[in-house]
């Protein structure tokens, strides 16, 4: 279940993933399997060699892409989603979830 985004996030989050852009959205998330999880990045591009390319890149698995109707993306949870929205400068997002005090408590 998402939340904690605005309708204006996620078709701008859609539209840059339509044009092939590697895309950021970050929003808050509940899943049973993930105890203490509560946000999830997806990065998202429609260029599916430039999103595996992308995984590559952070050394994640292109496997575990979710290639779901035109937003392909991969989820980023846990301390890999701060690592890597601290590597692409996404202060934004890290601090509207605050996920640096969590990456800080859960080290």
């Amino acid at each position: 279940m998402a939340f904690g985004i605005k309708r204006k996030e996620l078709e701008q989050w859609k539209d840059a993933v339509s044009r092939g852009e590697i895309a950021y959205i970050t929003h808050y998330w509940v899943e049973p399997r993930f105890p203490g999880i509560t946000t999830i990045t997806k990065v998202g591009c429609a260029d599916m060699d430039r999103l595996r390319a992308w995984c590559i890149t952070h050394k994640l698995p292109p496997e575990r892409i979710h290639q779901r109707d035109a937003f392909p993306h991969f989820d980023l949870i846990g301390p890999r989603q701060y690592e890597i929205l601290k590597q692409e400068q996404l202060w934004d997002q890290i601090e509207r979830f605050k996920l640096q005090e969590w990456y800080e408590q859960n080290q």
